[in-house]
């Protein structure tokens, strides 16, 4: 039976402590985003601003500034390449890590642990030559072509995480629904996937935050093009804004929201997916 003691007492204060630490850098995005320039140069960090506004935001994603339409294309962009890639990682992944996970041949495990040793390698050492054979068949400087790098440069990791899902799930399901007539596709489709939601969700979130986050891909793909993601759009901004944090902590958080926004909305299944359950 559990007693609430002393210890139990100083953890809970030191897990406020660090949990605390831990949000300040978030503190000091936020009140700065809303603060005006002579506030930010004239009151502390932590400070709350005394008259909170939306100046900078409306600043940054205002229709009549040159600099605004540049960051509102590149949210778009990252956003198209981000979704594209997570919908080509689920698709590929699940089918692939499913042949593998069901597989009984030498091959399979053969070939999984080709996918694991992917995971390790870093990816810059295939960059010179994946750019020579993108820019062959046209996929430098387009948001397709990135999707379909992120889904290769991914794919290891997605079908890594999947085919623990699939060695951990019963045949029964699958058994069942051959018995009743169901094809291959059918049994994976609409038994076996939907099963695997926890997996997706993990997928989603993780390939999510890379492929968001991602700069240096994208800076080497799409220079010079007009598909710029946020990143590198925030990159070329903030050169040329100098010291007003505001306006640059305001971008930050504008950059940050979808991606947020995502995992809300995801992390039930994020979390299902790192404890390793299945949706019964």
């Amino acid at each position: 039976m559990f007693q609430y003691t002393r210890r139990t007492l100083i953890l809970e204060i030191v897990m406020i402590v660090v949990t605390l630490l831990m949000l300040l850098p978030f503190w000091i995005l936020i009140v700065t985003s809303f603060k005006t320039l002579p506030e930010v140069l004239s009151s502390p960090a932590l400070a709350p601003p005394t008259a909170p506004t939306f100046d900078n935001f409306s600043t940054l994603l205002s229709p009549e500034s040159s600099q605004s339409a540049g960051i509102i294309q590149a949210l778009l962009t990252s956003i198209l390449i981000t979704v594209g890639s997570i919908i080509g990682l689920v698709v590929l992944g699940s089918t692939a890590a499913y042949v593998l996970a069901r597989s009984t041949r030498k091959w399979s495990t053969r070939t999984f642990f080709l996918f694991a040793i992917a995971i390790i390698l870093p990816t810059q050492l295939g960059t010179l030559p994946l750019y020579i054979g993108a820019k062959e068949v046209g996929l430098v400087g387009s948001p397709w072509g990135m999707m379909l790098i992120y889904t290769g440069m991914l794919l290891p990791l997605s079908v890594f995480i999947y085919a623990g899902f699939f060695r951990r799930l019963p045949r029964d399901y699958e058994e069942s629904a051959t018995l009743d007539g169901a094809s291959r596709f059918q049994v994976f489709s609409r038994v076996v996937f939907p099963l695997m939601s926890p997996a997706t969700g993990t997928v989603a979130i993780l390939a999510g935050l890379i492929v968001w986050n991602d700069f240096f891909t994208s800076l080497i793909f799409l220079s010079g093009s007009a598909w710029q993601t946020l990143p590198v759009a925030m990159y070329n901004y903030v050169g040329s804004l100098v010291s007003q944090w505001n306006l640059i902590f305001a971008l930050v958080l504008v950059s940050m929201l979808p991606i947020l926004i995502f995992y809300v909305f995801a992390q039930r299944k994020f979390i299902q997916g790192f404890a390793g359950g299945l949706k019964s």
